[in-house]
């Protein structure tokens, strides 16, 4: 279920003086666009957590969902789709299959750059979303997809845990049960220029995908 305070207050937060601001400017630009805070998507009951940097200007900044709407999203959910883990290969059409989309700060950034005070303003919410993913005692594998060294860190604030420094592919296991794997950000400065490649992120999926099913 989900906590309906916790949400409500994620959605009308202001504590980034700076990105309030920036959100102020683009809803008089943008009448049409979400401008807000972006919301996790997918069941909190999920086995998989996949943690972005922060809302594209054109994607989830406008559609109010993560990953839907621009480049990144696409060649996120095709790799998603291969494995199972989505309905569909296009975001918007698409359901996901035990996996919760969110990122490490919920507004979009000026130049989709956040800075780490706002990473660590906003990993409160962040850190509800991985009580919510994970507690002691549990026996099935959860896991936390880290996309782009900035997720990896947000995650690592919010866990409370001194993670190994981020490197595509790497997974550590940071509690009985719960494994963060890290991928390179799959934003079109990455894929295009080949930093991350079409195997690359299939191969990282599907160590998540095995993960999961130990």
């Amino acid at each position: 279920m989900v906590d309906r305070s916790q949400y409500d207050q994620m959605l009308s937060c202001r504590a980034c003086a700076r990105l309030a601001r920036h959100l102020d400017g683009l809803r008089k630009q943008h009448p049409d666009y979400h401008c807000a805070p972006v919301a996790a998507w997918g069941s909190p009951r999920s086995r998989l957590l996949i943690v972005g940097l922060a809302p594209g200007m054109h994607g989830a900044n406008r559609t109010g969902r993560p990953f839907t709407g621009d480049a990144s999203g696409y060649f996120l959910f095709e790799g998603l789709h291969r494995v199972g883990l989505v309905s569909d290969s296009v975001p918007v059409r698409s359901r996901l299959r035990g996996i919760r989309i969110t990122n490490a700060v919920r507004c979009l950034p000026p130049s989709n750059r956040p800075n780490m005070a706002e990473v660590r303003q906003c990993s409160g919410y962040l850190r509800h979303e991985l009580d919510q993913l994970w507690r002691p005692g549990m026996r099935r594998p959860r896991c936390v997809l880290t996309l782009g060294r900035l997720a990896h860190e947000a995650a690592g604030i919010a866990l409370q845990s001194n993670l190994p420094a981020f490197s595509h592919g790497a997974a550590h296991e940071v509690a009985p049960a719960l494994w963060v794997v890290s991928m390179y950000h799959p934003s079109r400065q990455n894929t295009n220029t080949g930093r991350l490649t079409v195997a690359m992120r299939d191969r990282v999926l599907d160590q998540v995908v095995a993960l999961l099913g130990t």
